[in-house]
């Protein structure tokens, strides 16, 4: 049990004394970084969807 306690104490310790945070600011700019890099996969995805759904389309239209 000692040992329990002594691994939740360095842990607030490392938490609280060691960790450097990030700035409000730095986390706004984090978080627009990740915003625009998802909203470029999603429309690349959603693209190569477009895509394969239309040359699927046109094989099976051809083979009628």
């Amino acid at each position: 049990m000692a040992n329990v306690a002594e691994y939740i104490k360095g842990s607030y310790i490392e938490l609280t004394e060691k960790v450097t945070w990030p700035t409000f600011r730095e986390l706004q700019n984090s978080a627009v970084l990740v915003l625009v890099a998802a909203i470029i996969i999603a429309l690349l995805v959603f693209g190569m969807d477009q895509i394969i759904g239309y040359l699927i389309k046109q094989f099976y239209s051809s083979l009628t």
